[in-house]
């Protein structure tokens, strides 16, 4: 199963609704826009109890407080509400509606067919989660800095690139006490929901976590810490969806320690910065793995895409994600071409106008990728001439009894795309293109001797049905 999903902000999203309004009283209408044709699942971003320690580190962080004000100029004290990932517990808060306000939630998105993911952060907790004087002995003690809890200094969450985050403990991967506390909690996760997204999930990989913090960890058990886990949770949720946020080329262990879906990012800087040769070579990668992957544009960590990808580069890359082989990742305010990146931490989206045409050309392509992604992938040569290179910007792939070719570039490109399908021959074939309505007459001996030629504009692309 490959599913796409819809990342939402929760308290964001709320908050637009209307003063007041939680989880347990969206409108009807309201889940019928969210479950577009061609979606799978609902991520819902941010629905744990936030912290109130943390919180009062985000209002007096001067880094913090200046992105805050560059995303809402408006800024006023009751737009900070913490940060998502500062969980104090693993209890809905009160604020978006409680448990029983998820719960109703989850069966409206039931009603429509869609599944729900909900995060778990297995690296740290917030400085006010009560494990840290109950449990001590799960997190990382002896830094010179960080939280001072019953004569003990816990250390700050962090990762072995970056300085620590200020607002959060940091868990200590190598403790038995730890990861049975892991598996628990993520079962009770797993009862109120159908997939869970594990944050920064590589973090707590043994090489990975014995490199962050060295001594101060212990000695790393034998066993990794993420195939116990995913192990029984399977047991105990059989089809639950498991996520791993993940980095640092660690998408291929992740999945051998059990996530079904890792983070591609590296397909993400290639669509954004690079070129389609870099794209095409990623994909030439086995397709097991490519299946086990989960593809987008934007989330809430990443910039939005319509202010990070120009002209009809958005377009062209949104095509290539929505008709590849593994998981489909879109966020909230991508479709409506939201130029603005919001905080986590803030519970108010800025006023921007939605680009119609855009969230137009999304909901489309949502229902075509749903039609489209079925049967046998395969990627595909191009082909060019002396005088003539440009088929080097194109990408193409098939599905069974469709096509896709797409231009990455912003200039005119043509070539012919190598079908390599000799049952092409003996009869005429009429392609459609599924995005804009075009209809193309080709000779079968044609496509099966020379394969498909294309010329496509700047940022082009044909999504085909062959019939």
């Amino acid at each position: 199963m490959t599913p796409v999903i819809y990342e939402i902000d929760t308290w964001p999203w709320l908050a637009g609704l209307g003063k007041g309004v939680t989880l347990a009283d969206v409108p009807g209408h309201v889940w019928d826009e969210v479950a577009a044709p061609g979606l799978d699942a609902v991520w819902l971003m941010g629905v744990w109890e936030r912290s109130p320690a943390g919180l009062a580190v985000a209002r007096s962080n001067d880094g913090l407080q200046r992105s805050f004000h560059e995303a809402l100029p408006d800024l006023t004290a009751e737009d900070v509400v913490g940060s998502p990932y500062c969980v104090r517990q693993y209890r809905v808060d009160d604020r978006l509606g409680g448990p029983d306000g998820l719960a109703v939630a989850r069966s409206e998105l039931r009603k429509r067919g869609l599944r729900l993911v909900l995060d778990y952060v297995p690296n740290h907790v917030a400085p006010d989660h009560p494990a840290l004087a109950e449990h001590p002995d799960w997190f990382i003690q002896g830094t010179p800095d960080g939280f001072h809890v019953g004569g003990r200094v816990i250390a700050q969450g962090r990762d072995p690139y970056f300085p620590p985050w200020p607002d959060v403990a940091q868990l200590n991967a190598f403790s038995p006490g730890m990861r049975a506390a892991t598996l628990e909690m993520m079962s009770g996760i797993a009862d109120q929901c159908d997939g869970i997204r594990c944050d920064m999930a590589m973090l707590l990989i043994n090489e990975i976590f014995a490199r962050t913090w060295g001594h101060l960890a212990g000695p790393a058990p034998a066993e990794e810490f993420w195939p116990r886990v995913t192990g029984a949770l399977r047991e105990r949720h059989p089809g639950l969806v498991l996520i791993a946020e993940a980095y640092w080329d660690t998408e291929w262990m992740l999945q051998q320690q059990g996530f079904d879906h890792c983070y591609d990012k590296r397909l993400y800087d290639r669509l954004v910065h690079e070129d389609a040769g870099s794209v095409s070579k990623h994909l030439s990668a086995d397709l097991a793995y490519q299946n086990g992957l989960i593809r987008f544009l934007e989330n809430h960590d990443e910039p939005r895409a319509a202010a990070t990808l120009p002209g009809g580069r958005e377009r062209a890359a949104a095509v290539a994600i929505a008709t590849l082989p593994g998981a489909t990742l879109w966020h909230d305010g991508e479709f409506e071409g939201r130029r603005v990146h919001l905080p986590v931490f803030l519970a108010r989206f800025p006023d921007e106008p939605v680009d119609a045409g855009l969230r137009d050309f999304h909901r489309t392509l949502l229902r075509v990728a749903a039609s489209v992604r079925r049967g046998e992938w395969r990627l595909l040569g191009t082909e060019g001439w002396p005088d003539n290179q440009t088929h080097q910007d194109l990408l193409a792939w098939s599905w069974s009894g469709h096509l896709v070719v797409i231009n990455l570039s912003d200039h005119p490109s043509q070539g012919r795309v190598e079908l390599a399908r000799p049952d092409l021959a003996g009869r005429a074939w009429r392609l459609t293109d599924l995005l804009d309505g075009r209809v193309f007459e080709r000779s079968g001996s044609d496509l099966a001797e020379n394969g498909l030629y294309v010329d496509l504009p700047p940022w082009g692309t044909h999504v085909l049905t062959l019939e």
